[in-house]
């Protein structure tokens, strides 16, 4: 089947922690050379599009634009917006969640925020924690940014913002709204930027509990290539099977 667009996971799929996963690179290039559209969807809330763009540049050479990179943090001020239940606002994250939605228009407030808004947040200390249990427990609106528990470094699995809203989860008794892989605010505002419905799109990851799942819990095709999280092994025992599962991305780009 042709697909009108794209989105891709970076981490996994178009490069390993430090290290550029080739195929991927080639697959980039050869949707650019097509001119396909594609954007890169991303949970990460640490990094801000043009953090990321600059990134894949200078270590990659990668070559994309800032509005081909879809962040976690930017579906949320999306969301946001969306729900519209006022412009205050109180932030666990670091500056590429905080920075977006402050030039967004929300007012930091620690005392009586509309939101709160919880990420990864290598800095997080008891203060934040009390500051942002209370807010949410006198009824401010509980955003998740994502729900991955952990990070795959090199030092073996760190704690996820998904860890952290968890807590938050324990301290307060409220369930969070998540944004990011694998539930659909993500996805309806990636879709949006490209200006394409989900049958036109494929999504692309390496990891099936939030990039294929994505696509299964929203009705998306899905491509899983096994060049990160999920392994070769374990592709068997999967309860619903990806659209379509490559040892590389390659195979793929071949068809283009």
């Amino acid at each position: 089947m042709t697909y009108q667009g794209y989105l891709i996971d970076l981490d996994g799929t178009i490069y390993r922690g430090n290290e550029l996963i080739p195929a991927g690179k080639r697959f980039i290039e050869t949707l650019q050379a097509k001119n396909i559209p594609f954007l890169f969807v991303t949970n990460n809330t640490t990094r801000r599009p043009k953090t990321v763009v600059e990134s894949l540049r200078d270590a990659f050479d990668i070559h994309v634009e800032e509005e081909q990179v879809y962040t976690a943090s930017l579906a949320t001020v999306d969301y946001m917006k969306q729900k519209n239940l006022g412009k205050k606002v109180y932030v666990v994250g670091e500056e590429g969640l905080v920075n977006p939605i402050k030039e967004a228009g929300y007012i930091w407030d620690e005392e009586n925020p509309d939101y709160v808004v919880v990420g990864l947040d290598k800095e997080i200390s008891y203060h934040k924690m009390t500051l942002a249990t209370l807010a949410i427990q006198n009824g401010a609106h509980f955003i998740g940014t994502n729900p991955d528990k952990n990070i795959p470094t090199e030092q073996g699995l760190l704690p996820g913002a998904g860890s952290m809203v968890r807590f938050f989860k324990t301290t307060t008794g409220v369930d969070p709204v998540y944004i990011g892989k694998p539930y659909h605010y993500i996805l309806d505002g990636a879709l949006a930027r490209l200006g394409l419905k989900k049958e036109e799109v494929i999504m692309v990851g390496d990891n099936y509990e939030t990039d294929i799942q994505t696509g299964i819990q929203n009705e998306m095709d899905t491509l899983l290539v096994l060049t990160g999280f999920t392994q070769k092994e374990e592709v068997a025992s999967l309860p619903i099977a990806p659209t379509y599962v490559l040892d590389s991305l390659d195979e793929w780009s071949n068809k283009l």
